[in-house]
């Protein structure tokens, strides 16, 4: 199988990174420095004297979190759907003429 790859260039502050990716998650490399950039924003405004290792470990930590946050998530999907699934046939047990 053939991968399209194509180069972009990405700001993230004062630096730019130059990356192969797949044409298909381009959109997706250029909204996540988008989020990047504004949570740096967000933590240069409210520590205007941090450095800027300080600043990006901060967002890095912060998108780290909402990471694991949103695979804990996900990975709960299949047993809330096992769970509502036995829940419906305990009800149905319960409400039937026996």
């Amino acid at each position: 199988m053939i991968v399209d790859k194509q180069h972009i260039n990405l700001h993230l502050d004062a630096h730019t990174v130059g990356l192969e990716v797949e044409r298909d998650q381009e959109p997706n490399y250029r909204k996540a420095a988008d989020l990047l950039n504004r949570r740096y924003q967000y933590y240069l405004k409210l520590r205007p004297n941090a450095s800027a290792e300080q600043l990006w470990m901060y967002t890095a930590l912060e998108v780290a979190v909402a990471l694991q946050s949103d695979a804990r998530e996900k990975s709960l999907v299949p047993v809330e759907k096992e769970l509502k699934a036995l829940n419906e046939q305990i009800l149905n047990c319960l409400t039937s003429d026996i």
